[in-house]
């Protein structure tokens, strides 16, 4: 399984682990929803920008939200 894939599933698990929709998850990372889907499904090798705006979302340290992946 290829990275993108692994952070796209642990972005999965913790946004339902929330109870959030990916349209919550966008708005509070402050994206759009589309590209939360790309970002799930593995389509996207998105920037530390992004990661970062996610783990700031999920209340994560950055090394938190990669760990594991």
């Amino acid at each position: 399984m290829s990275i993108l894939k692994k952070f796209g599933n642990k972005i999965i698990k913790l946004r339902k682990e929330h109870g959030w929709s990916q349209e919550e998850l966008a708005f509070k990372a402050g994206m759009h929803r589309t590209y939360i889907g790309m970002i799930e499904r593995g389509e996207k090798n998105i920037t530390l920008k992004s990661i970062l705006k996610l783990s700031n979302a999920f209340n994560f340290n950055v090394e938190d939200l990669l760990k594991g992946i």
